[in-house]
């Protein structure tokens, strides 16, 4: 039997090769966690050679993210979850706030479950492989141990690996089910149940406790916790074993759970032990015509995957199915692409309706129906979602932001929604928006959205700040828009808009009163960047266009702003242009073009240059220097950027002018806050700016 280690359940593929090697047969086989997906795939007839090719291929820093590519987000998404930290999301129900019940849902492991043992030739079942099997859970309600002899592999597989806190525990039938390692690490007593075997070979790969001065923080007393639970279990299936039995325990002192990237040196160590027992495991080998006529009774026979005569979405009870049908490639009368199939079964993920995503090939007759399977949030439609930023500069001191949205998703079969969203700190105010699909179709959609904002604004003469203001915004927009392939939105509407500006502190520079506009707008947004802070590829545009009107002023507001990322080597290079103006009269002050702020000539405080138009261009480069731990997404980074940026019509009277430089150096990264920015400018104008931001601006 095949034990749990995560990472360290890669030795089972080096203790198969040597058994395979000295023509060892197996009469049955059990498993828990990573040994059940070892077993697994092993009874289904994945032979040791190719589980390594898999576990080289495939991207385990990925594989323990459930979300699709950020660039393959919708743009409405994109702009959720560019205000509000994803780990948030808390919905409203019967049973009060509920969430996820794991860091990850586990989408992209039981879909990569699936690629392993070829479920686009039909989902192998438990009890119709060539020799028995037994995976083990635990019932997460009871504690009670779980073992499927029966049922769908990649189910029990996914049930059985579902760690407590990383992975979302898995239902099946009633039951929510996690890692089997909880009560029965090594299952000695369930492989003896399954076949009464002569000799049990026992492969014991789970981690070893942490010393006393080990344990310092909450993550690793949970990992402790766990390990003498799952170390209590296996000392008693030790004790189990029987003199003619066989025990493996390989050398993975260094190798931790989570260290999926040395797969395959933990499974040449599986090998080396089980090469250390070779006389012993040689003693039980068959003769070598014998060995071949029992291996060849389980191993995959290369053919063609089957034809898709029907495509079939299942389970939906207030999801429009559309919503899953237009993520898909595959087609009626096409051979089944599973590769293709899974990436679109993520995107499907990725819209955020559902928990998991999957799929079964069913046969009905002399037919081939693709089952798709969504699994609807228990916790949607309706959302709470939060979002934080702190931010102290030199020259402005400390900020902060609160955020919170209430969402409501599937208010009609269209896939209408509303946000209303809630901001305290430094920027008070709220606003509430509805966005509804015109018809089932990704295409066009009506927007609709009102807001009340106060945010400060300072003025600056030169490098002193000589007014503090308050400006107070309230509008109101309705806009028709069109999704762009999945590149972006156009959008066209109108707004109506009220602002007014109150001295706080200084002199007394924009003029009192109220103003009201109203006009046309019009945007257009696409975003191909990878990721939504600190992107290693891609690119995005925007450009922007509001007319104004009333109170005896006219002007035309216009902006565009392209930015660019591509990796090189372990350095990113980035760049940014943009450009803000006027094509028709002049830009108020409260409304005006300004630079200053991190990444927009970082040496200069947010708005310390400010008039009627800006240009600016930056060059940046970053250097990869860490990654988030297994379940996070991102990176940590040292770059650098040289900013250029000139301001035209200045609002107040300025010694900066012409065009202005900056040289910027930062460390950061993107972290389950947020990103988080330290960095440190300087002009040749002779300024100097400090940065700390957490959180998302």
């Amino acid at each position: 039997m095949l034990s749990g280690g995560g990472a360290r359940g890669a030795a089972h593929i080096g203790v198969l090769e040597v058994l395979e090697r000295l023509r060892v047969p197996v009469h049955c086989v059990a498993g828990t966690s990573m040994g059940a997906v070892v077993a697994g795939a092993w009874a289904a007839g994945v032979s040791p050679e190719r589980m390594r090719g898999e576990l080289t291929v495939v991207d385990w820093g990925e594989l323990f993210l459930d979300s699709t590519d950020y660039r393959d987000l919708s743009l409405r998404n994109k702009h959720i979850v560019q205000r509000f930290l994803p780990g948030t999301e808390l919905g409203f129900s019967a049973q009060g706030l509920t969430a996820q019940a794991g860091l990850v849902a586990g989408q992209r492991i039981k879909l990569f479950f699936n690629e392993l043992v070829r479920t686009d030739l039909g989902e192998p079942e438990l009890q119709s492989l060539a020799l028995p099997v037994a995976i083990v859970a635990t019932d997460i309600g009871s504690g009670e141990r779980v073992v499927f002899r029966t049922g769908p592999l990649t189910q029990a597989m996914r049930a059985s690996m579902s760690v407590p806190s990383l992975m979302a525990p898995a239902e099946v039938g009633g039951r929510r089910l996690v890692d089997g390692g909880l009560v029965d690490n090594l299952p000695v007593d369930e492989v003896r149940d399954l076949c009464r075997p002569d000799v049990v070979i026992a492969v014991n790969v789970g981690s070893p406790l942490l010393k006393a001065e080990q344990v310092t923080g909450l993550l690793s007393v949970t990992a402790q916790m766990v390990n003498i639970l799952t170390e209590q279990n296996v000392q008693r299936s030790i004790a189990s074993l029987k003199p003619t039995d066989i025990y493996l325990r390989p050398a993975l002192d260094d190798i931790g759970a989570g260290d999926f990237e040395r797969h395959a040196e933990a499974a040449d160590r599986g090998r080396a032990a089980a090469e250390a027992s070779s006389d012993r495991l040689a003693a039980l080998a068959l003769p070598p015509a014998a060995y071949a006529q029992w291996r060849q009774r389980f191993e995959q026979t290369a053919r063609l995957p089957p034809r898709v005569d029907e495509i079939r979405i299942a389970g939906l009870s207030r999801v429009s199915s559309f919503a899953v049908q237009r993520q898909l490639r595959q087609r009626p009368g096409e051979l089944l692409d599973g590769l293709r199939l899974g990436r679109d079964l993520v995107r499907v993920y990725g819209d955020g309706d559902f928990e998991g995503v999957d799929y079964r090939l069913l046969r009905e007759g002399d037919r081939n129906v693709l089952q798709v399977q969504p699994t609807e949030k228990r916790w949607g439609p309706e959302y709470l979602r939060l979002g934080l930023a702190l931010s102290s500069t030199a020259s402005q001191g400390a900020s902060y932001s609160l955020r919170a949205a209430w969402q409501r998703t599937w208010l009609n079969a269209w896939g209408g929604e509303l946000l209303v969203v809630g901001e305290l700190g430094n920027t008070n105010g709220a606003s509430v928006e509805w966005f509804q699909p015109l018809a089932a179709s990704p295409t066009w959609f009506f927007d609709s959205g009102a807001l009340y904002r106060r945010e400060r604004l300072d003025l600056f003469v030169s490098n002193d700040r000589v007014a503090e203001y308050v400006i107070e915004k309230a509008g109101l927009q309705l806009a028709v828009g069109a999704n762009v392939s999945d590149l972006g939105q156009l959008r066209l509407g109108w707004h109506e808009t009220r602002w007014k500006p109150s001295l706080t502190t200084g002199l007394a520079l924009l003029a009192d009163g109220a103003s009201n506009q109203h006009g046309l707008l019009a945007t257009l947004e696409m975003d191909r960047l990878n990721r939504r802070f600190f992107p290693t590829d891609g690119w995005s545009l925007q450009l922007q266009a509001t007319d104004n009107r009333g109170d005896g002023i006219a002007y035309t507001r216009a902006g565009i702003d392209l930015r660019n990322a591509w990796p090189l080597t372990q350095w990113v290079i980035g760049t940014r242009l943009a450009w803000t103006g006027s094509p028709r009269g002049t830009l108020p002050a409260w409304d005006g073009a300004s630079l200053g702020g991190f990444l927009n000539l970082s040496a200069f405080s947010a708005n310390q240059v400010a008039g009627d138009s800006a240009r600016y261009a930056h060059v940046r480069a970053e250097r990869v220097v860490g990654t988030m731990p297994l379940g996070l997404r991102g990176d940590l980074r040292i770059g650098g950027a040289l900013e250029v940026g000139r301001i035209g019509g200045p609002f107040v009277p300025t010694r900066h002018t012409g065009w202005l430089n900056s040289l910027t150096g930062y460390v950061g990264g993107d972290t389950p806050v947020g990103p988080v920015y330290l960095g440190l400018a300087y002009s040749t104008s002779g300024v100097v700016n400090a940065y700390l931001f957490i959180g998302a601006p």
